[in-house]
């Protein structure tokens, strides 16, 4: 497949008591599809996976599955510390009919460059099919370079890479020495400048609550090759991105920001904790002056 455009990461909705709320969990993708994202990614970290016990991560691919039924791409994350559990969530992922996996170094463990590899290209052998990348650190602990490139370049199946380590010299390696492996962008706030280095798309949180605004800077820079505007856009969502990089509650902040555009939510799980009323009243008017500026940019290119 071609990894073009925006992909959110789905969030998961919650009941009071912390379960899953199934049926909210089809709205938010029916909400997705709607909004014209070009594809969805089902157990990304955006997802509260890590939270989630191995039957809830299955069930929710076979819930996407039903509900996505092959409208958009649906791209599942087989991230876990063993091997052979990556492999078993990359299997059912196949069985239920995903169209791409979304595969981090194993957190914790901080793997070699080769063992790292020789993890990747076991979970490739057991599923064949097209992978996106996710290099992580500060999440995982592992930083995917050069040699881990050169090794899993021995398949054409790893195809991707959502790129998130924020180092700017890792954009610009991957950018000329693995033009292969399409290039996505995963830093929020870096967004413009992946896309002015050739960046086909964006695995973006900020797409659950924002789908149009994230697509109408694709459409700008990937597609109409516009900076200029690009660059309009992205001020408009910088204060936005800020908040979701920096402010360390990046979950929190992207479910109250789809709670204010009528999503449904619930609490995020433990060990996290939700936003406090100086937080919230943040993002509101974030969000309130973000819509107002994309508004009067859209009047100016009508």
């Amino acid at each position: 497949m071609k990894f073009e455009g925006i992909y959110p990461p789905a969030i998961t909705p919650h009941n009071a008591d912390g379960s899953i709320d199934r049926e909210g969990f089809k709205i938010v993708l029916e909400h997705l599809i709607e909004s014209g994202v070009h594809g969805i990614i089902i157990g990304g970290t955006t997802g509260e996976y890590y939270a989630q016990s191995k039957e809830e991560r299955v069930e929710m691919v076979t819930l996407a599955r039903e509900t996505i039924n092959g409208r958009v791409p649906m791209i599942v994350g087989v991230t876990a510390i063993r091997t052979e559990d990556c492999i078993e969530y990359a299997e059912i992922a196949k069985a239920n009919g995903a169209d791409a996996l979304l595969m981090a170094a194993p957190y914790y463990a901080v793997p070699t460059q080769l063992e790292l590899a020789n993890h990747a290209l076991a979970i490739d052998r057991a599923a064949n099919l097209p992978i996106m990348l996710y290099n992580y650190p500060g999440r995982t602990g592992t930083t995917m370079g050069a040699e881990f490139f050169d090794r899993v370049g021995r398949s054409s199946n790893f195809a991707a890479i959502k790129e998130s380590t924020g180092d700017i010299n890792q954009l610009h390696m991957l950018a000329r020495e693995y033009p292969h492996i399409t290039l996505l962008c995963g830093m929020d706030d870096q967004a413009l400048e992946f896309f002015a280095w050739g960046a086909r798309g964006w695995v973006c949180a900020g797409g659950n609550c924002l789908p149009k605004e994230h697509i109408a800077l694709y459409q700008a820079v990937a597609v109409e090759n516009d900076v200029a505007k690009g660059r309009r856009i992205m001020s408009a969502l910088m204060p936005f991105m800020g908040i979701l990089e920096q402010s360390g509650k990046f979950v929190q902040s992207i479910k109250y920001a789809c709670e204010l555009d009528g999503l449904p939510v619930g609490p995020v799980r433990k060990p996290l904790r939700g936003l406090n009323k100086e937080d919230k009243r943040n993002i509101e008017m974030v969000l309130k002056t973000l819509k107002a500026t994309m508004a009067k940019i859209e009047q100016d290119y009508a």
